[in-house]
């Protein structure tokens, strides 16, 4: 867990004072380089010179620090939540002491916290035990199968719902189910299953529960297609409202539930090695009310992943009103105390900044054209305006090289106007573009020159033959051209976009941008955006630090940054890349503290509560599925 204890507080208060003294928004201005420049500097000058006694020492390992200085070391000492020396084993165990625990990871790898740059982790435990989850189970039959013993267990009144995280092509047989087959996995139960944000299912129980007939007018920008078994299929073209209104409509969990579900999400993300997370709000989550299951968890110092989040309006038209209202009552990232203790954090606004300014990534229907929405221009314009003013950081939702276009005409816009107006625009605001699978080298060039980064997902492992089929072979080999992100300088950093688009297992991404490959082992990407293990493992680490402002103390293990980590089962730098999404992890350490374990390091982390509530899929099926 992340420490709240006051040694922390004296150990992140020497670290981190010199960046305090510059203050946020100037070490923004330093840029990234600059900013490696003096974390390195802050390192040598706060850092070297610590003595004194270990919490945990980590020896007998393969342990990839990332850390120029030291790239490879057998053994790392932690202390107050942070990483007190690394080296060889004798090294390490020098700062041994009374109390120090020593763990001997017989020559396992070991690697830096996963960073997931772009997820939705605060919705995905606010509904973790309420989901069925069909991610990385082999077969349709299986799948089947998992709804028919669910259902079984499901209290009257309740449903039975798959949310996200799965592709036809991940199952032998290939392609969807269909209601007529949830109807006969679940003749009286209400299933509800979620391919993406293009279209969902429900079997008979679930559309006589909601009451949906030939007549129901659906959402706009969506439909229902009533099927001779009595189900429906639900089709976002291209909005997914109608979606979003199914997922709100069965019942939902409890305040306490929700804490209870988060606990687990939570270790189900720690299970994977992931140690942070950017949030990107979504959709039907509002702020604050539903926020509540992290909450209490920060309140209490028991956060297992350190979370920054940012704001997504919910309301269309009224964006504006929504972000004056949060930058007077909750000042950027609040307050550097509370962002370095309980790791859950308000980070800025984004991804979505308006809604007609959206451009939903359904890769099965048309491409959306923002520029065709009455207003959208002057909406988004009001709303990056005020952010500039509040210096709050800022990201926006855009799948295509046109809404990118758009979207950098009004952001280059701002920026002279806010110039001129005597402020700093985007010079100091850390910004970025989240998605972006066709976007152009010449918008691209646009981003660079404005400070932007990039934050990529591997959303095209589930959805890529989808989008080929749609836009064709040349331009899938593109989508997205990491390559070119990098040679321009732009800061990328990499994610999943889970829960309900993609699966959370980050493995899966580090595999898709080594291989190119959908989780249907579709090769898809040209060579050229292929990147080799290290820089993939960077984009999840320290690339994915500088979405939230923390390159200078996490992504790394070095002496100074978090002490955060993974211990892997197999060495993901040598072994065969289809084996790369099986690797398991054995020990997460998130600020010096075991979070989970497995193997023999299974009796090392905190005991969680029993699943509430006791029928919860999560209960009988576990979340990512285990190989039987």
């Amino acid at each position: 867990m992340i420490q709240n204890s006051r040694s922390n507080r004296r150990a992140l208060a020497a670290v981190t004072e010199p960046r305090l003294d510059i203050g946020r928004r100037d070490f923004l201005r330093l840029g990234l380089a600059g900013g490696l420049a003096f974390a390195a500097a802050l390192r040598t000058d706060h850092v070297f010179g610590q003595t004194g006694e270990a919490d945990l020492i980590l020896t007998n390992g393969r342990i990839t620090t990332l850390d120029p200085l030291r790239p490879q070391v057998s053994a790392v000492a932690m202390r107050d939540g942070l990483i007190l020396r690394t080296g060889s084993d004798d090294e390490a165990l020098s700062a041994r002491g009374s109390a120090t625990r020593i763990i001997d990871l017989g020559g396992r790898t070991v690697i830096p916290g996963l960073n997931d740059s772009h997820t939705h982790a605060v919705r995905g435990g606010r509904f973790y035990n309420l989901e069925l989850r069909w991610d990385g189970v082999p077969t349709l039959e299986r799948a089947l199968a998992m709804i028919a013993e669910q259902a079984k267990r499901t209290p009257q009144g309740q449903w039975v719902r798959v949310i996200g995280g799965w592709s036809p092509y991940q199952f032998a047989e290939r392609r969807m189910p269909t209601p007529a087959e949830l109807t006969e996995a679940a003749p009286d139960t209400p299933v509800f299953v979620l391919f993406l944000y293009s279209r969902g299912f429900l079997n008979r129980a679930a559309v006589k529960a909601l009451g949906i007939t030939p007549q129901t007018k659906a959402p706009d920008g969506g439909r229902y297609e009533i099927t001779p078994d009595g189900g429906a299929i639900l089709w976002a073209e291209p909005n997914p409202a109608i979606l979003y209104q199914t997922i709100a409509a069965p019942p939902q969990l409890s305040a306490e539930e929700q804490v209870n579900s988060t606990r687990h999400f939570y270790r189900e993300l720690n299970r994977f090695g992931i140690t942070s997370a950017i949030d990107a709000g979504g959709g039907g989550h509002e702020f604050p009310e539903d926020y509540g299951g992290s909450e209490v968890l920060a309140a209490a110092g028991e956060m297992p992943i350190r979370i920054s989040y940012y704001l997504f309006a919910q309301r269309a038209h009224e964006e504006l009103r929504d972000f004056q209202r949060w930058s007077r009552n909750w000042a950027e990232n609040m307050n550097m105390a509370r962002k370095l203790e309980d790791g859950f954090v308000l980070e800025g606004a984004g991804e979505f900044l308006t809604q007609s300014a959206g451009d939903w990534e359904n890769f099965t229907a048309p491409m959306p054209d923002i520029a065709a929405r009455p207003g959208w221009r002057e909406e988004l314009t009001s709303v990056t305006r005020h952010l500039l003013r509040e210096h709050w950081p800022i990201r926006i939702h855009a799948t295509y090289d046109e809404s990118i276009g758009h979207v950098m005409d009004v952001f280059e816009a701002a920026h002279r106007a806010e110039v001129e107006a005597g402020g700093s625009g985007f010079r100091g605001i850390r910004w970025a573009i989240d998605h972006a699978e066709t976007v152009s080298r010449k918008n691209l060039e646009r981003i660079a020159a404005l400070g932007g980064g990039v934050a990529i997902q591997n959303r095209m492992a589930f959805a890529g033959e989808f989008f080929a089929e749609r836009y064709g072979e040349e331009m899938t080999r593109q989508a997205p051209p990491i390559r070119d992100m990098i040679e321009l300088g732009i800061p990328v950093g990499a994610g999943t976009d889970a829960t309900r688009v993609a699966g959370y297992n980050p493995w899966i991404s580090l595999w898709w941008l080594v291989t190119g490959k959908t989780v249907g082992g579709t090769p898809l990407r040209d060579p050229r955006h292929l990147l080799s293990r290290e820089e993939a493992l960077g984009l999840h680490t320290t690339g994915a630090a500088w979405f939230s402002g923390e390159e200078a103390r996490k992504g790394r293990l070095a002496p100074g940054q978090y002490a955060d980590l993974a211990v892997l089962s197999e060495d993901y730098f040598s072994v065969p890349e289809d084996r790369i999404p099986s690797i398991e992890r054995v020990l997460t350490v998130t600020g010096g503290q075991i979070v989970y374990g497995a193997d023999s390091f299974g009796d090392l982390a905190p005991e969680l509560p029993p699943i509430q509530p006791a029928w919860s899929p999560v209960a009988q099926f576990g979340g990512f599925h285990r190989s039987e």
